[in-house]
């Protein structure tokens, strides 16, 4: 056996936990698990580089692997975040059924080396400061809110103070909206997912930089899942035999704040959703009911597009 060529194309499968990582390196058939914490994930980097991968894969859930991603990134590691989606469908591909963690990271391993997926160039910092700018833009907006309030219910010799305020504000918004934009051209698969998510008639930026940042599991859950974590996935309320209505519970209410603002301008431009929304009035539902329903749609649909890299088609969202 040539041990150069082996060396060569070493190959690392990471099984992505939320307590630990198991790990297995093909074709050296060397398997071990760490903590997933910040000295675990240093150990199994230091192990890692004692092989010179060709690839380290790891399964993407969207935030536990991405402690492991900063320090491979650290480590000028050559690393891909895998959808599990292309993993499960492998896993059919080559009749694998039997699922234990070890044997999870032996299949996530032997993906990389057939298919060889494309590295990946995500900058796990380039997320943290996204996030920053995201806030910051958020506390702009709120301090615009609150001065222009101001200047309805102040007298008239008052509010010329205010509006040089306010245009300072929205400067300073439109540098932050174009230092996000930035970031996500320096980065091809934000730039992937930015497209993506444009490509939705009524979608803006903002929706799309809080998709980004904020949940970046976006394409690596199942459509329920999405629904859920955006907390517009209505929860039964039963007891007995008391069957009380419905109604959305939890979630990440920034980006579901950002997404209720954003439907009420796309139900006037965006067909798809202004069919539904005037399905569900003509159904006697209220009319935030209605939104809220057509948001849970947006989010499936999105969740969908990027998780199969496909851009807007009306035909297959109706």
């Amino acid at each position: 056996m040539d041990t150069k060529n082996n060396q060569n194309a070493v190959t690392v499968g990471v099984d992505t936990g939320k307590s630990q990582l198991d790990i297995y390196i093909r074709p050296l058939d060397i398997y071990f698990t760490v903590p997933n914490n910040e000295s675990g994930v240093k150990e199994a980097i230091k192990k890692i580089k004692n092989h010179n991968p060709e690839r380290v894969v790891i399964e993407a859930t969207g935030r536990l692997e991405h402690l492991f991603i900063v320090h491979c990134s650290k480590a000028n590691l050559p690393f891909v975040v895998a959808n599990p989606a292309h993993i499960k469908k492998f896993a059919g591909a080559i009749g694998r059924l039997a699922k234990t963690d070890k044997l999870d990271a032996q299949l996530i391993a032997h993906y990389g080396e057939a298919i060889k997926p494309a590295l990946s160039e995500l900058k796990p910092e380039v997320l943290q400061h996204m996030s920053d700018l995201l806030s910051r833009r958020r506390q702009l907006v709120a301090m615009q809110t609150m001065e222009k309030n101001r200047r309805q219910i102040m007298p008239k010799n008052i509010t010329g103070m205010i509006t040089p305020i306010l245009t300072a504000l929205k400067n300073q918004i439109e540098k932050v909206e174009q230092k996000l934009l930035e970031l996500i051209t320096s980065c091809p698969e934000y730039k992937s997912k930015f497209d993506i998510i444009q490509s939705v008639p009524g979608i803006g930026n903002v929706v799309t930089f809080s998709l980004l940042s904020d949940m970046p599991e976006l394409g690596y859950l199942t459509n329920k899942q999405a629904a859920a974590l955006v907390g517009v996935a209505p929860v039964n309320r039963e007891s007995g035999a008391y069957q009380g209505q419905r109604k959305i519970k939890g979630g990440r209410y920034k980006i579901r704040t950002v997404m209720f603002m954003a439907m009420m301008s796309a139900i006037q431009c965006n067909p798809v959703f202004k069919a539904t929304y005037e399905r569900l009035l003509k159904a006697g539902k209220a009319k935030k009911t209605a939104i809220i329903a057509c948001v849970r749609k947006l989010v499936v649909i999105v969740n969908s597009m990027v998780r199969d890299g496909v851009h807007w088609n009306p035909e297959l969202a109706g």
